[in-house]
C-alpha cells in the first residue's frame, strides 16, 4: 500500500478536492465520481458523499493509496 501524506493549511477540505490536491484525480469533477463510485473509504467506511469535510487526523483511502490528513 502506497501511504501519502497531506499537509491541511485550513479547517478542512472537500473529499473531492483532496483526491485531486494528491494526484490520484485530474479535476474536483473527476474526484466526485471516483467517490460516487463507492471506491472511496475515510477512516475505513465507503464514504458516497462527494463534498464530506475531511479534517487532520483523518485517513482516506483509494485502491492500494492511503492518504494520511496532517493538520498544519
Amino acid at each position: 500500500m502506497t501511504a501519502l501524506d497531506f499537509l491541511l493549511d485550513r479547517d478542512h477540505v472537500e473529499l473531492n478536492q483532496l483526491l485531486k490536491l494528491t494526484g490520484l484525480c485530474d479535476s474536483g469533477g473527476a474526484g466526485k465520481h471516483l467517490v460516487a463510485s463507492g471506491a472511496v473509504r475515510v477512516d475505513g467506511e465507503v464514504e458516497l458523499r462527494k463534498t464530506r469535510k475531511i479534517r487532520a487526523g483523518q485517513t482516506v483511502e483509494v485502491g492500494d493509496v492511503r492518504i494520511r490528513v496532517r493538520g498544519a
